[in-house]
C-alpha cells in the first residue's frame, strides 16, 4: 500500500483523487482549511485516512502534518499540492495584497509542502511531488492575473526541482486538469456542460499519476490540449478569451 499526502482535498478534484486512492486500497492524508466533507470518508476508511484542518501557508503546520503522516503510515510516496486560491478581478482592481494572498497559497504552499516532504522522500530514495497547475498559467487570460501568475511560477519551480533532484530518487511533476466544474471555476461565465466532472478528472489523475512524463493529465485528450497550449500559448489564450466572451454574451 502506498501513501498520498494531498493539500486541498476537501472538495473538487482533490476530494475525488483521495476517494479513488482509498478505494484502491492505499493510505491518504489531506490538509485543508476545512475538512468537513473529506472527514465523512473517515467513517469508511478510519485506519487509512488522516485529515489535518490547517492552512497550507503555515509552514510549521504543514511540516507537522507531513511528519505525522509519515509516522502513521511509514512512508510518503506521493505529495500533491492541489490547494489553490483564485480571484476574478481585472488587473487594475487587484491590490498588492490580492497578489500576495494568491501567491502565498498557490506558490508558497507548494514550497512549504516540498520543504516538509523532501527529507522523507530523499531518505526513502523514492517519491513523487506534483503541483496542480492550470492552462492559464501557460496561455494567460483576462481578469485572473494573480492566479495565472502563481501557476506560471509553479511551472518554473517544478522544472527547477525536477533538475535539481534528478539523482535523489525524487521526481517533480505538473498536473494539468481541464476546465473543471469546481468552486474556484464557478465565476467563469461558461455553462457547466462545457466543464469536466471533478470526479472524472480526479480518477483520471490517480490512474495516470505513475506516468514518468513531467506533465500529468487525466486523459489523452487533455494531453493534446496541454501540448497545444505550450506550443501556441498567446494564440490559445486569446482564443479562450474570445470563447469566454461569447459564452458570456450567450448567457445574457
Amino acid at each position: 500500500m502506498k501513501t498520498l499526502f494531498l493539500t486541498g482535498g476537501n472538495n473538487g478534484i482533490g476530494y475525488y483523487m483521495v476517494k479513488e486512492w482509498l478505494q484502491n486500497g492505499n493510505y491518504a492524508a489531506v490538509l485543508d482549511m476545512s475538512c468537513g466533507n473529506i472527514n465523512r470518508l473517515k467513517e469508511i476508511y478510519p485506519e487509512s485516512l488522516l485529515t489535518f484542518e490547517s492552512d497550507v501557508c503555515n509552514k510549521d503546520s504543514v511540516k507537522i502534518a507531513v511528519n505525522d503522516t509519515n509516522a502513521k503510515f511509514g512512508s510518503i510516496d506521493y505529495a500533491v499540492h492541489n490547494a489553490c486560491l483564485c480571484l476574478f478581478k481585472s488587473f487594475e482592481e487587484h491590490s498588492k495584497e490580492d497578489f500576495s494572498k494568491v501567491i502565498d497559497v498557490n506558490f508558497y504552499g507548494a514550497i512549504n509542502l516540498t520543504e516538509a516532504v523532501i527529507p522523507i522522500m530523499k531518505s526513502q530514495r523514492r517519491g513523487k511531488i506534483c503541483f496542480t497547475s492550470s492552462g492559464v498559467g501557460i496561455t494567460g487570460f483576462i481578469d485572473i492575473s494573480s492566479y495565472a501568475s502563481s501557476k506560471g511560477a509553479i511551472e518554473a519551480f517544478a522544472k527547477c526541482m525536477n533538475i535539481e533532484y534528478e539523482d535523489s530518487g525524487v521526481t517533480f511533476h505538473i498536473m494539468h486538469p481541464p476546465l473543471t466544474d469546481t468552486e474556484s471555476s464557478s465565476p467563469l461565465p461558461i455553462p457547466k456542460e462545457f466543464k469536466s466532472s471533478p470526479e472524472k478528472v480526479g480518477k483520471g489523475f490517480v490512474k495516470n499519476i505513475d506516468g514518468k512524463k513531467f506533465i500529468i493529465t487525466p486523459s489523452f485528450g487533455d494531453k493534446i490540449s496541454v501540448r497545444l497550449s505550450y506550443a501556441f500559448s498567446l494564440p490559445m489564450g486569446r482564443m479562450l478569451v474570445k470563447m469566454t466572451k461569447k459564452a458570456r454574451t450567450d448567457l445574457k
